[in-house]
């Protein structure tokens, strides 16, 4: 007996470095069941197998992660075999095809230590190339493609969770903090700009810190003008946000920026971010800016006193 008469199944395939481990990690956290880099010929087996005893079912969707690594791979039996499972077993099979730019790939593999699976002893472009190639019947056989070329892990992630999440139900809620210095988040719906709270940038123990750290933020919480200035935003969001929600609006993203994105910014963020799930919302927080390097030219001239 089959553990499920129909299963929804998503291949999990692209160029490696493309974010392969970002989507599937992000499909196991909206509850999917995800195995990476199965021998195809274990697939029937794995739907086979039964369920533990006194289980109602598995109602849950299957991604499956596949690439040149996984033993036995060969895009054309694989396209075939996707075909029996959708023809003979009744299963829904999609394909989601992670595509980047080769100088993008050399960048990312540049910035670590892996080596490309299929260059282990020659330049990384040469393996993008081959593996470009190899993955060609996947990529003209997928039915959904995401080019990741200019998508950090974060926004990658994001872009799973609002595709693939079944649950999410009204507006999907973000925050995100940001430096000014370096230009404002695309896809921002509303900006409050911090910059007229006091600067921890200027005092010398805190520079090195963020706004996550205790020191930083009871320096930023205790600028007279903090709390009446937190308390109108909140009170702003919780008008607005029900409200984009009955007209529809799937997305809101709210950015939080500061000068160098590193300080002010990060900590309100993080602060509304708590006041909002506490009033019952559900906001992802991004830190677009938080790794940068503090930088007095970035920053202006310190504040006086």
């Amino acid at each position: 007996m089959s553990r499920q008469s129909r299963k929804s199944i998503l291949l999990v395939t692209g160029l490696s470095g493309a974010g392969k481990s970002t989507v599937l990690r992000t499909l196991e956290d909206l509850g999917w069941e995800v195995v990476d880099n199965l021998p195809l010929l274990l697939l029937n087996r794995l739907l086979d197998t039964a369920l533990p005893e006194g289980s109602d079912g598995d109602e849950r969707p299957l991604a499956l992660g596949i690439g040149t690594r996984t033993r036995g791979f060969d895009p054309e039996s694989i396209v075939r075999r996707i075909k029996k499972l959708q023809e003979e077993h009744g299963h829904g099979v999609g394909t989601l095809f992670l595509e980047c730019s080769g100088a993008e790939l050399e960048r990312r593999y540049s910035e670590t230590r892996r080596r490309h699976p299929l260059a282990q002893d020659r330049p990384a472009s040469d393996g993008i190339a081959r593996e470009r190639e190899l993955l060609l019947p996947l990529r003209r056989w997928s039915n959904r493609l995401i080019d990741t070329t200019n998508l950090t892990s974060n926004e990658l992630a994001q872009q799973i969770r609002t595709t693939f999440s079944e649950d999410a139900i009204g507006t999907t809620l973000s925050i995100v903090s940001f430096g000014f210095a370096r230009g404002l988040p695309r896809n921002a719906d509303l900006v409050f700009d911090m910059r007229f709270l006091r600067n921890p940038h200027w005092v010398d123990s805190l520079r090195p810190g963020t706004g996550k750290d205790a020191s930083v933020a009871n320096y930023v919480i205790a600028d007279p003008a903090y709390p009446p200035a937190l308390d109108q935003i909140e009170s702003l969001l919780r008008l607005l946000i029900p409200r984009y929600d009955a007209e529809g609006k799937a997305y809101v993203t709210v950015a939080f920026g500061c000068t160098g994105g590193r300080h002010r910014s990060v900590h309100v963020a993080e602060e509304m971010a708590q006041r909002l799930r506490a009033a019952g919302f559900s906001p992802t927080v991004t830190h677009r800016d938080l790794q940068t390097a503090p930088q007095d030219s970035l920053e202006g001239r310190p504040q006086a006193g």
